[in-house]
């Protein structure tokens, strides 16, 4: 069916989970400054290291009436039956989620917390609201296919094979989403994307790392012989793409969002050292490139990851708009300007912050 005449779904009150995160607060500011939407947003995020207020405080502050922030882990079944009772949600967005593949295999016992139990609360509370629930729009990742050779795309209809925690754990709340629109008909919308960057990321992710140690001077991490490939999607590409399937989706069907952007990862970090470069030349006037360190390579990491989006390009007449240099450029123009925020992050100010405002 063609886009035009398929029929826009409408939300009043959307809970947002995650949303001070790095694809959630982008998302959130993608339909509030972009008047996508005119309902009020509820954000649910728990704050953890990588949830940061400050990525939304001008929101906060100029659309007072239509964003509310609640500070609520997703694994508290009860207050957040609270949450949905008090603001009539009838539509959530679900990002929440421990993402940090490193992480997953240092401490997977949170990634089950969070990313399955959590997910289940979310579920279960959304399908307490009967008739009056729209529609359970779940983010995922498309680590949950596994890994590929030199050819070949993940598509909506290839098996999973996840191969982290992390990568299990999103598989496992797919699983669920899934299994609650079959059984229960409750009215959801799965998305599984490549890798995001731009701004607001959290710098233990590899393409705020490396621009930040390249401004300082700092050695540049590179996973075993570097080639790895992943595809690279820009946020607000990503936030668009959300938006139409959760407007003009088919209940119940999974859309994968890709980048159209395979690259090594050695390549990358090239990339950046020389647009760094380029328009920030390093004070001892030398290549960034010479800060590149190869080291040792992490447990079951996956080769190679792409995607093939064409059902969302066919069915909702959505593509990319960033290119990977558009995209790339447009990231280290933001880090660059973003000193304060960098420096807060940096020394945890943001972390004393949120303890004095929440406790």
């Amino acid at each position: 069916m063609n886009i035009k005449n398929k029929s826009k779904i409408e939300f009043k009150n959307l809970l947002v989970t995650g949303g001070c995160g790095f694809i959630g607060s982008n998302f959130i500011r993608y339909l509030i400054n972009n008047k996508n939407y005119s309902g009020k947003i509820i954000n649910v995020d728990c704050l953890t290291y990588a949830g940061n207020p400050e990525n939304l405080a001008d929101i906060a502050a100029d659309y007072s009436s239509r964003y509310i922030f609640q500070k609520v882990n997703i694994c508290d079944l009860k207050k957040l039956e609270k949450i949905f009772s008090k603001y009539d949600i009838d539509a959530v967005c679900h990002f929440a989620a421990e993402s940090h593949v490193d992480r997953s295999i240092k401490a997977p016992g949170n990634f089950i917390q969070t990313n399955i139990i959590g997910t289940f609360n979310l579920l279960e509370v959304s399908k307490a609201r009967g008739d009056e629930f729209r529609l359970f729009h779940h983010v995922s990742t498309d680590e949950v296919y596994g890994s590929l050779g030199a050819k070949g795309f993940f598509r909506e209809n290839t098996p999973y094979r996840p191969n982290s925690p992390y990568s299990a754990s999103k598989a496992a709340s797919d699983h669920l989403v899934r299994a609650y629109c079959k059984t229960f008909s409750l009215p959801v919308t799965i998305s599984n994307c490549s890798n995001n960057y731009g701004p607001y990321q959290f710098p233990e992710k590899l393409i705020p790392l490396i621009i930040l140690n390249a401004l300082e001077g700092k050695p540049l991490p590179v996973y075993g012989d570097g080639k790895n490939v992943r595809d690279w999607l820009y946020v607000e590409d990503h936030c668009e793409a959300i938006w139409r399937i959760m407007t003009t989706g088919d209940k119940g069907e999974t859309y994968n969002i890709g980048g159209n952007a395979e690259m090594e990862n050695i390549l990358i970090v090239q990339m950046i050292c020389d647009i760094l470069d380029e328009i920030k030349p390093a004070g001892n006037g030398r290549p960034r490139r010479n800060l590149i360190a190869f080291v040792k390579d992490r447990p079951g990491h996956d080769r190679r990851y792409a995607i093939d989006f064409s059902k969302l390009k066919k069915e909702l007449n959505w593509s990319p708009k960033e290119s990977f240099d558009s995209g790339l450029r447009k990231t280290i123009n933001w880090y660059l300007h973003h000193k304060k925020w960098i420096k807060n992050i940096k020394n945890g100010t943001y972390l004393k912050w949120i303890k004095e405002q929440y406790g």
